[in-house]
């Protein structure tokens, strides 16, 4: 099973988001702390998913999304962003780059774990087809 590569600069947050998807993600997980770690550990090994954010030292989240979604190798890795960023222009930035879903911090972990395991479902066909609130196609 391939794992969940977890992109945030806190460490706290990384481990939040792990914990709340460790039923969801039965893969594990890989952590990067920065854009570009990310973008290495893609380049190391295939995820099943991506729990992206925004606002990020060296590389901007947008900034990776943008590389994910044109690189054909990883254009249909779910990316899932996670942001403190709750303005309209962000979310129309993110979705404009092809983000599979769009939440904000602070999240509650199980609703986290819904619409994640929502998404996973709807990407391989398993489920009933209906969205939940979030949910960006």
């Amino acid at each position: 099973m391939q794992k969940t590569l977890v992109v945030d600069d806190s460490p706290t947050i990384r481990r939040m988001v792990m914990a709340s998807l460790k039923d969801v993600c039965p893969g594990g997980f890989a952590e990067a702390a920065s854009g570009l770690e990310a973008i290495e550990q893609l380049a190391l090994a295939p995820f099943a998913l991506m729990i992206l954010d925004l606002n990020m030292p060296d590389m901007h989240g947008l900034e990776v999304l943008k590389f994910v979604r044109s690189h054909q190798k990883y254009r249909d890795l779910p990316v899932v962003v996670l942001t403190t960023r709750s303005d309209t222009a962000s979310r129309g930035a993110v979705i404009s780059e092809g983000a599979s879903l769009y939440l904000t911090k602070p999240f509650v972990p199980q609703a986290l774990a819904g619409q994640v395991r929502t998404l996973l479902e709807r990407q391989s066909g398993v489920g009933n087809g209906n969205r939940t609130e979030g949910d960006v196609v």
